[in-house]
C-alpha cells in the first residue's frame, strides 16, 4: 500500500466529510488496509490531512495554470469568465477541487493556522498571475484594463464571491450570480472605448 493510494481515499472522505468527520478506519477501509497500517506513512490523522492539502493546492495552481495557457488565444474577458465557469464544474465533477474549495473556506479549527499559511500565498500568487495577464492586455484589442493590479484583487474578490456560492447556493444560484456580477465586474475593470 502506498502513501498516493491512502491519499487519494482520503480525499473523498475529507471532501465529502470534513477534517472532523472523516475517519482514518473509513479511509483505512476503503484502501483494504487496517487502521495501523497509515501510521507506516502518516504520523496522525493531521499529518495525511496537511500532506495533502499542501499536494492538493499544488496540483490546483497547476490546473489553473494549464487553464490559461490551454485558452490564452481566447478573448480577455471570455478567458476570466471562462475560468469562473470552469471552477464551477471542477467543483462538481472534481473530489480535488471540491476539497481544496471547502477547506480553504472551512479550514478545521484545530488547523486553522496551518491551512490559512498555504491559502494565503495561494491567494496572493494568484493575484499576481492574474495582474501580469490583465497588464498584457488582449491579443486582439490590446491594453484594455484600467489598473491590471486593481482589477485583478476585484477578480479574486470576484471569484470568492462565486465559491461561496458553489459551496452553499450550489450549481444554478452561482451560475446565476456570475451572469449577473460579470458586466458591472468587466464594465468597471475595462478603459472607456
Amino acid at each position: 500500500m502506498s502513501s498516493s493510494t491512502i491519499m487519494q481515499a482520503a480525499l473523498v472522505h475529507f471532501a465529502r466529510d470534513g477534517y472532523e468527520g472523516a475517519s482514518l478506519k473509513n479511509i483505512a477501509d476503503d484502501c483494504g488496509i487496517k487502521k495501523p497500517s497509515i501510521y507506516a506513512h502518516f504520523a496522525s490523522k493531521e499529518d495525511l490531512f496537511l500532506q495533502l492539502l499542501k499536494t492538493v493546492f499544488q496540483r490546483q495552481e497547476e490546473k489553473i495554470q494549464q487553464y490559461f495557457t490551454d485558452n490564452k488565444a481566447r478573448p480577455l474577458e471570455e478567458l476570466l469568465k471562462g475560468f469562473l465557469m470552469h471552477r464551477q464544474r471542477e467543483y462538481h465533477e472534481d473530489q480535488e477541487t471540491k476539497f481544496f474549495l471547502r477547506m480553504s473556506f472551512f479550514p478545521p479549527n484545530s488547523l486553522y493556522d496551518e491551512v490559512m499559511g498555504m491559502v494565503y500565498p495561494f491567494l496572493d500568487q494568484q493575484e499576481e498571475n492574474l495582474a501580469v495577464l490583465l497588464a498584457k492586455g488582449c491579443p486582439v484589442q490590446g491594453d484594455i484594463i484600467q489598473n491590471p493590479q486593481q482589477a485583478a484583487l476585484a477578480f479574486i474578490t470576484l471569484m470568492d464571491g462565486i465559491d461561496v456560492e458553489i459551496l452553499y447556493g450550489g450549481e444554478e444560484r452561482s451560475t446565476r450570480r456570475l451572469e449577473q456580477v460579470w458586466p458591472v465586474y468587466w464594465s468597471g475593470v475595462t478603459k472607456e472605448r
